[in-house]
């Protein structure tokens, strides 16, 4: 289950939980715990993709006109 689902404090920023689930996923991942590297060396290597693209996708749903109307995507 996403870690967003669980008890912790409240993040009231848009797309929180995406962020939070995206923010782990990278911290946790063997390119930057084992091989020392920074995050946003293991993003370009392509590590945690579809979070990456959810979280884009999320915050590019705040900017869609149309989300106005329909709330936004994912949340």
């Amino acid at each position: 289950m996403p870690k967003y689902y669980e008890d912790k404090e409240e993040d009231n920023r848009a797309c929180a939980g995406i962020r939070e689930d995206f923010k782990a996923c990278l911290l946790q991942h063997d390119c930057v715990v084992k091989e020392g590297k920074k995050p946003s060396e293991c993003l370009k290597e392509g590590h945690c993709k579809a979070l990456q693209t959810s979280f884009f996708e999320c915050k590019r749903s705040m900017l869609d006109a149309r989300s106005r109307f329909r709330g936004r995507k994912g949340e």
